[in-house]
């Protein structure tokens, strides 16, 4: 069966930087071709150019048998390539319903029929398996569900060949059950989908094929029978990753460092308690919805908040972050491109906002200790950049996380929250932040981890805290920290299992088996 879409020995150069070199990538009608590497591998930027949004500086592009110039997006969209963007491209401001129609409305005579756009935006959802109303404005929705709209917005106009980069970034693996089944519905009605992700079981899962991409150049594109993840992870990194979790440092004894007692935040949290103990991983899982960025958000300040807050035994109340940083509490947000770094400033700039009064002097800002941090921060956390002088927007996604990491640790703070740590970066970047978190417990830090990703929870906690509807549906450790028990936690799904694991029993000391739910 002939491509529908080729790339033809492409290459990308920015300046004299050269992103993707000589890379050679076919689709075919009814495939789901994965794509794999590393942040900064180049995987971003082949998208861009299969759909329009930048022009290859070598090689060319080849669409049913013919060479194709595409002249920007919507040149690409009107030929039938859609790409899916991992960030979230929608107006905060208008409706669901204005969002997926918007540049592109229903009209009815001179009149936009908002009845028609309503309904067919309500049919678009549910085909996603979302019970999202129309009418709702964006802004009140979760990243999760955003991505949704995002989602539903490509797939209604005519599409021969869908991109996916990073869809599953902010989904749970519930949510994303339901994206595989609108992917091979795609995949069966002949669509040829392009699936970018870090999460390789789930390419192992969707995919047909797998191109694997290292340092803008192509490694090898192969047949998924056979492939198993552990494999596709060295072909990425091109080293071993066996063993992708560190050891869990041992736990020290102590009275807890942070104990929180029924904390309430309007309308999101109702009533949790928990505490921290000094070198401690303490997990928080549960689905998208649950409250558990709500919760952090409320304990730093950053949302109205009631309940008690004792940070080393003695009694708190943040009204902002920059008190919580005062007292040692840092958290690191989910939405590292919306609330925790300033795309469009310097990495110097981005990494000493936080803790700028250790830089200055006077009204004066001491630019050579900032370049001698960033200096260290660059060789410390690993930050890939071409040059120091680049803005935050010009690293990979990984990258940017790291930098945003090294921004809450020049605040030496003794207590981390980090807020799904891992979301969007590839698996080489995650083992450097999963070594970085069991670092900070192994010098006596304590961490909350709030993760989506139930292996990342079990393999970096000591004990994970479940979150369901706004309270603590239950706690799990030791032998019962498997992703059934998180998942009947999560969802109530057997309520006489999930209330036994809330208790801290277990039949014959083990969870049960997935089956049961």
């Amino acid at each position: 069966m002939a491509p529908v879409l080729r790339a033809d020995r492409v290459s990308k150069s920015f300046g004299p930087v050269e992103v993707l070199s000589d890379v050679v990538l076919s689709l075919d009608p009814g495939e789901v071709h994965a794509v794999i590497g590393e942040n900064g591998a180049g995987k971003s930027t082949l998208m861009r150019v299969l759909s329009g949004h930048l022009p290859p500086t070598k090689g060319g592009l080849v669409l049913d048998g013919e060479p194709v110039t595409l002249s920007g997006p919507v040149d690409a969209e009107h030929r039938g390539i859609v790409l899916i963007h991992q960030e979230i491209l929608l107006a905060d401001d208008l409706t669901i319903a204005q969002n997926l129609f918007l540049g592109r409305e229903v009209r009815r005579g001179p009149f936009v029929d908002d009845a028609a756009m309503r309904r067919r935006a309500a049919e678009a959802l549910a085909e996603l398996g979302s019970t999202l109303a129309p009418d709702t404005l964006v802004r009140r929705l979760s990243i999760a569900e955003r991505q949704f709209v995002q989602i539903a917005r490509a797939l209604l106009v005519p599409h021969r060949v869908v991109i996916f980069d990073e869809p599953t970034a902010v989904l749970t693996p519930i949510e994303a059950d339901k994206l595989f089944a609108v992917i091979r519905r795609l995949r069966a009605s002949g669509t040829a989908v392009l699936y970018i992700s870090h999460r390789l079981p789930e390419v192992k899962a969707i995919a047909d094929r797998v191109t694997v991409l290292r340092d803008g150049r192509l490694v090898a594109t192969r047949e998924i029978a056979g492939l198993e993840p552990i494999e596709m992870a060295r072909l990425m990194v091109g080293r071993d990753m066996s063993k992708l979790y560190p050891e869990k440092p041992p736990l020290a004894g102590g009275d807890p460092v942070l104990a929180v007692r029924d904390a309430r935040v309007p309308g999101f949290v109702d009533g949790v308690s928990f505490s921290l103990r000094r070198g401690e991983i303490l997990g928080f899982g549960g689905l998208v919805g649950a409250g558990r960025t709500e919760l952090f958000e409320g304990l730093m300040g950053l949302r109205p908040f009631s309940g008690a807050v004792e940070v080393d035994g003695r009694a708190m109340r943040f009204r902002d972050a920059a008190q919580a940083f005062a007292a040692g509490v840092a958290y690191v947000s989910e939405d590292r491109k919306g609330r925790g770094l300033l795309l469009g400033q310097s990495l110097r700039a981005n990494l000493t906002l936080a803790a700028l009064d250790r830089f200055t002097r006077g009204p004066i800002i001491d630019v050579g200790a900032e370049e001698r941090a960033l200096s260290g921060a660059i060789r410390e956390f690993d930050i890939r950049a071409r040059r120091p002088d680049l803005l935050a927007s010009q690293l990979s996604g990984g990258n940017q996380q790291k930098l945003l990491l090294a921004k809450i640790m020049l605040l030496e703070p003794r207590i981390v929250i980090i807020d799904e740590p891992t979301r969007g970066v590839d698996i080489g970047t995650k083992e450097q932040i999963y070594r970085f978190i069991a670092g900070l417990s192994a010098q006596g830090r304590s961490v909350v981890v709030i993760s989506s990703e139930m292996p990342e929870l079990i393999g970096l906690c000591h004990r994970v805290l479940v979150m369901r509807n706004g309270g603590l549906a239950g706690e799990v450790g030791g032998a019962d920290l498997t992703e059934d028990a998180i998942v009947f936690l999560a969802t109530g799904v057997h309520e006489d299992d999930a209330a036994r694991i809330a208790a801290g029993r277990s039949t014959h000391g083990a969870a049960p088996r997935a089956g049961h739910a």
